[in-house]
């Protein structure tokens, strides 16, 4: 099945009983009326997978019956098709063809577990009775006809995560991977994840022409990956113990050559800070042993990255403000300022500017924020990591160095099984893309959201 949407997209609100993080309608072009709460105690549906507002409609862009991502079979040769758990995406921002394709990466790992094959663990060698077919993979959409293949995938690329369109026309790629199962071979030293840049083939954006490691961005269990004005590349370790780092090339656009910088913060995890240099040849075995080696500040699980003019915001899964310690928190973004003297502030977080979920009660809150997109509108919308997965938009534009004055509900995921990834706003500034991973129904899929008043 081929299918594809474009349409309009923006904002909504939801009730709350955080003090001034109530926002009762949507701003901007096409403003809306708002879902009333999380979809608790709903049943998945492929065709309308999401709670959205009033006027809104959503259609399946491609799910796990257009690829053949991922097989397992155990070693009695018997075949398991299983999710291709579409990650991040992102289409092509530039050139002639630009927002016609749209890629995604497939979080899927070659010794993933699968109960068919009869053991009681997560296998580690073909001896637990396991073999996988496959390994992480990119693929492509062409949203103008629908035809959808996968672009490039190795058997040593476990789960493949982070995806940014560069300013100089490739793709950007990582692994998330804190423990690295099995290592590039030109490469292997590393023990973590590592990022990849892609090349298309000029005359045809749904082939590649060439994919190269870039170890020197560091050896992390990569998710988010964002690029500023410069050329400098910033990229996450996620972790319970995860700090965000910058790469700055030695030539703009080359990421062959250049230093790896940790993220260090004065005091504490708030206010001015420094990116500190990294050891370049332990930065490529661990950049998080470089990183802890200069002190670099750790937060909880940094996931996804988005930058905003000149802010860098981050998503920190279990991050909990009132109490750093602890690696079991709501989850929390951060913004860092950059320029000469960055500076570091939080921007979100459940209890201060955005309501506290309390699943036992069915009250809608935000928890264990996960990937971020930077809205047509300029605010930040965010997706959890959490059942329900719900979508929030945040006003940004207007924290003032602090925090957010408001944060809205948009949008909420019915299936009790899945959460939402990969949100992104193309070419269309009307279109929103949402993956959706772990469907109950096995079934994965990429959606778009569309105001179907959009254009009148």
């Amino acid at each position: 099945m081929k299918r594809i949407v474009l349409g309009a997209l923006l904002i909504a609100a939801a009730s709350t009983t955080v003090a001034g993080a109530l926002s009762g309608r949507g701003t901007g072009p096409h403003p809306f009326s708002p879902i009333a709460g999380s979809a608790y105690n709903q049943t998945a549906d492929l065709t309308a997978p999401f709670v959205i507002p009033s006027g809104y409609t959503q259609k399946v862009v491609s799910d796990d019956t257009d690829l053949d991502i991922y097989n397992s079979r155990c070693a009695s040769g018997t075949t398991n098709p299983d999710s291709d758990w579409p990650d991040m995406t992102v289409s092509n921002e530039s050139g002639r063809q630009r927002g016609r394709y749209l890629y995604r990466t497939h979080e899927v790992r070659p010794f993933l577990w699968d109960v068919a094959c009869g053991a009681s663990g997560l296998p580690q060698s073909a001896k637990d009775g396991f073999v996988a077919d496959g390994g992480g993979a990119l693929s492509v959409i062409d949203t103008k006809t629908g035809e959808t293949k996968v672009l490039t995938q190795r058997g040593d690329w476990e789960a493949l995560d982070g995806l940014v369109w560069t300013p100089w026309g490739t793709l950007l790629f990582a692994e998330e991977a804190i423990a690295a199962d099995l290592p590039d071979p030109r490469v292997p030293q590393a023990t973590s994840g590592l990022l990849y840049e892609l090349k298309l083939n000029k005359r045809n954006p749904m082939k590649a022409r060439s994919v190269k490691v870039r170890p020197m961005l560091g050896s992390l269990s990569h998710e988010g990956i964002e690029i500023d004005a410069r050329g400098n590349v910033y990229v996450i370790d996620e972790d319970r113990r995860g700090s965000i780092y910058r790469f700055v090339p030695t030539r703009r656009g080359d990421l062959s050559a250049g230093q790896l910088q940790v993220l260090k913060v004065d005091a504490g995890k708030t206010g001015t800070a420094t990116w500190v240099d990294l050891d370049m040849a332990q930065a490529q075995i661990s950049a998080r042993v470089a990183a802890a080696a200069v002190g670099g500040t750790e937060f909880c699980r940094p996931e996804d990255l988005e930058r905003i003019g000149q802010t860098l915001y981050a998503a920190l899964t279990c991050e909990d403000v009132t109490n750093p310690a602890n690696t079991s928190g709501p989850g929390a973004i951060v913004a860092v300022t950059l320029g000469s003297t960055p500076t570091v502030h939080y921007a979100v977080a459940p209890g201060v500017n955005a309501p506290q979920e309390n699943k036992a009660l069915g009250i809608t809150g935000l928890r264990a924020v996960d990937n971020l997109a930077n809205g047509p509108d300029g605010k930040l919308w965010i997706v959890e990591d959490n059942v329900p997965a719900d979508i929030w938009v945040a006003d940004v534009n207007a924290n003032h160095g602090g925090y957010a004055p408001a944060i809205s509900l948009f949008a909420s995921l019915k299936d009790p099984g899945a959460e939402g990834t990969g949100i992104y706003f193309g070419r269309d500034p009307h279109t929103l893309f949402v993956n959706t991973q772990h469907s109950v129904t096995g079934n994965d899929g990429t959606y778009a959201i569309t105001n179907r008043r959009a254009g009148r």
